[in-house]
């Protein structure tokens, strides 16, 4: 096995082994004794080891990974064979004639060779072809007529897109091979050029000035823009890196407490997840999966936000990109299939109905009440929610006070209740058999009907929202006494918004069709109000006349009188 060297190209490490050290120095020392005599060509040296480099790291998966003979000789077969190129004007002649014909694909860069401002509209020029001056027209005109995106947009593009400032970026920005003939061609224009400035010195001078002058000033304002988006840009890493390392801990610290429920044995959390789980018991899974389809998105994020913070920080290897992709698109899948799962066993709705025959007719009066069970709430009050409580047996069972009253006139001539519950299931049998299984409770007795304010039901049926609906029929003409107990659970619609309003109070209603009336509503508020006006008026005792007859009194006069 053969010995791994370190080596450093370009400011960027690579292992290389024994071999592969000794041919590589082999080939750049005859690339230097080829460019003997020539000038700048220490800076050609650097700019091939700089694209030797850039090679190296495309071809490698890893920082670590170790480069071989048969590696170099793919990044030589496209630099080229040193002893094939000359330093004297013929090749460069034929070097510009081949460089025409190249289908090297472009690059965008932004030319600060033959910039005004900043290069922008020079390297748009080179990327499609045509003569900078169009661009720069282009924005002029875009600016002139009154739009100001194109400003934005050419900031954008001068702190977004790199400058051409090696031989090697000049050639990909042209869509020329970087290859050692192009670099020596290319250096060889730049010193020609440097030449005739030289010649031309008097004839260029002041439009010079202007030109350095008006750079120089743009170069500032633009190292400005730089600096500026390079510290958004550092904070934007800061907030991302907060963001997501908070949302990570926050991630783990729930999988284990929520993904370990199942091995927590009998506990009331386990319990109540337990009425609503459809995974049969896989917690771990659900904790898991939910972990890994929001945390891989973080910890991308967390790992961008690195790189926004430190500009030099490795990529991740491909191969852990690809896994965390797969692991993430499978998470995604398995949460899918657990929620159409959970969906399902909620798909259908279900109901049971009741009836009872209520023997009450035309004027008598009928009393309602709710009442609540000691053994599980001393509170009478409509809820939605639903909780776990045990019956006199020691049973764990369903508890909830999900119910609502409707009252509502009866075409026949007696009354009637009506009690429909309510469930969810993966089918319609499965929902009415769960509704059926409802435990609910009422008594009539004497004109008085005694409603539950609660139902049960087994937790083998879990919650499924369970819920029932109560409907009283009652001949027009009938008079209903609700207690205070029944507010909560009144329905609110258009008939009922009488009794709903004085219903925290025990009052006298007449059914009428489709509405009722208040008997002795008006007499509460005259009693009411001639007790305030004494209070206010502070007259004596023996100036005011007392009522005759109370308003009890009054409204069971007017009850003899039906």
């Amino acid at each position: 096995m053969n010995k791994t060297v370190n080596i450093n190209l370009a400011g960027t490490s690579f292992y290389i082994d024994e071999d592969a050290f000794e041919k590589l120095s082999r080939y750049l020392d005859a690339i230097r004794k080829s460019l003997k005599g020539a000038d700048g060509r220490e800076e050609i040296m650097q700019d091939i080891e700089a694209r030797i480099g850039e090679l190296f790291f495309e071809k490698i998966k890893s920082p670590t990974q170790v480069i071989t003979q048969q590696t170099l000789d793919e990044v030589i077969a496209i630099m080229g064979q040193p002893e094939d190129y000359e330093v004297d004007d013929e090749i460069f002649e034929d070097a510009n004639s081949d460089a025409s014909y190249s289908n090297t694909r472009k690059q965008l860069f932004r030319d600060i060779d033959n910039k005004y401002i900043s290069g922008v509209s020079s390297g748009i020029g080179h990327y499609i072809g045509i003569d900078p001056i169009w661009i720069r027209l282009l924005w002029v005109l875009l600016v002139g007529i009154g739009l100001g995106s194109p400003v934005l947009v050419y900031i954008l593009l001068w702190i977004l897109v790199p400058a051409a400032v090696t031989t090697s970026d000049k050639l990909k920005m042209k869509g020329e091979p970087v290859n050692i003939s192009n670099i020596e061609r290319k250096f060889k224009e730049g010193f020609d050029n440097v030449a005739d400035r030289v010649k031309n010195v008097d004839y260029d001078k002041y439009g010079n000035k202007i030109k350095t002058g008006t750079t120089g000033f743009f170069d500032s304002l633009g190292n400005v823009f730089v600096g500026l988006f390079k510290v958004f840009v550092k904070f934007i890493g800061i907030m991302i890196i907060i963001v997501s390392l908070f949302t990570l801990i926050s991630l783990i610290i729930g999988f284990f407490t929520f993904g370990s429920i199942d091995y927590w044995g009998n506990n009331e959390i386990a319990e109540y997840i337990t009425m609503v789980d459809t995974t049969n018991g896989l917690m771990w899974l659900v904790a898991l999966l939910s972990l890994l389809a929001i945390g891989i998105p973080f910890f991308a994020l967390f790992v961008l936000g690195l790189k926004l913070l430190i500009s030099n920080l490795k990529s991740m290897n491909s191969t852990v990109k690809i896994l965390l992709i797969v692991v993430w698109a499978l998470s995604i899948i398995g949460l899918a299939v657990i929620g159409i799962k959970q969906a399902t066993e909620k798909a259908y709705d279900g109901n049971f109905i009741q009836e009872q025959a209520i023997l009450i007719k035309t004027n008598d009066t009928l009393q309602i009440s709710m009442r609540a069970n000691k053994a599980f709430s001393y509170e009478v009050r409509q809820d939605s929610d639903w909780e776990l409580k045990y019956d006199e047996n020691e049973k764990q069972i369903i508890y909830s006070t999900d119910i609502s009253l409707n009252i509502k006139t009866s075409k026949d001539t007696i009354g009637k209740i009506v009690i429909e519950k309510a469930a969810e299931g993966s089918n319609h049998l499965n929902a009415k058999k769960r509704a059926e299984a409802i435990s609910y409770n009422y008594t009539i007795e004497n004109n008085t009907l005694i409603l539950d304010g609660y139902f049960t039901t087994d937790t083998a049926n879990k919650f499924r929202d369970q819920e029932i609906d109560i409907t009283i029929y009652l001949p027009e003409g009938t008079v209903i006494n609700p207690d205070e107990t029944i507010h909560s659970y009144i329905k609110y619609n258009t008939e009922l918004n009488e009794i709903k309003k004085w219903s925290n109070d025990e009052h006298y209603f007449r059914v009428l069709k489709d509405s009722f009336q208040c008997l002795d509503c008006h007499l509460v508020e005259e009693s009411k109000n001639a007790t305030d006006s004494t209070k206010i008026i502070n007259i004596e005792k023996d100036s005011v006349s007392a009522p005759k007859k109370s308003w009890e009194e009054k409204v069971e006069e007017d009850f003899k009188n039906f």
